[in-house]
């Protein structure tokens, strides 16, 4: 047997031309989604939020998919960092309540992305990774909020908030990311790229 049998290919972490392009559309895009979550997201996370306050973070995960999703399809360091400041950029240039602080929790929510996908090496882009990956976002933006916004606020009201963000995070921005860019990869989009090739051959 060759004793290059089990090498394994090289990857190349360069960015190129259609990852910057197709990296700033999804990111575009998830900032339009950012746009009309700004206002959808009250009515709905009111309920969560009387029946137990920290609660509300658990819709608060739509605002943390895009530098996932960034990444599973791009694959490439720096991708979900990307994603999630062009997303609040956009936000921030359409207008919100939170101004050019939107921009701090797009950077604070795009590393907590990063990081889990910086520990795999950037080479594992498995549904659990992906969820981890939100669940990092989610923790990263509970942190944020508690200092910027809820500074002094009580233990059961921050320890609430805090397991909501990660389990918003691991369901609405990790797993639903997940099955987007399968989806998108499955209906040949992303045939330039290793998430559109791997759904190829899975058909």
């Amino acid at each position: 047997m060759s004793s290059t049998a089990f090498t394994a290919p090289k990857r190349n972490h360069r960015w190129r031309v259609v990852d910057i392009v197709v990296a700033s559309v999804i990111g575009v895009a998830a900032g339009l989604i950012f746009v009309v979550w700004n206002s959808a997201y009250e009515p709905l996370s009111a309920p969560l939020k009387a029946a137990l306050p920290g609660l509300q973070a658990l819709s608060y995960g739509m605002w943390l998919f895009a530098g996932v999703i960034t990444a599973l399809v791009i694959r490439k360091p720096g991708a979900a960092l990307y994603g999630e400041l062009l997303a609040a950029t956009v936000s921030a240039l359409i207008g919100n309540v939170w101004g050019p602080l939107t921009l701090v929790s797009g950077i604070v929510q795009g590393l907590g992305a990063e990081l889990v996908f910086a520990i795999f090496l950037y080479a594992n882009w498995r549904v659990y990774v992906a969820v981890l990956a939100g669940m990092g976002a989610g923790l990263a933006m509970a942190i944020n909020d508690l200092v910027l916004w809820y500074a002094g606020a009580d233990a059961l009201f921050s320890t609430v908030y805090v397991i909501a963000s990660i389990i918003s995070g691991a369901v609405l921005a990790g797993l639903l990311s997940w099955l987007a860019a399968r989806g998108l990869a499955k209906t040949g989009a992303l045939n330039r790229f290793a998430a559109g090739r791997e759904a190829t051959v899975e058909a």
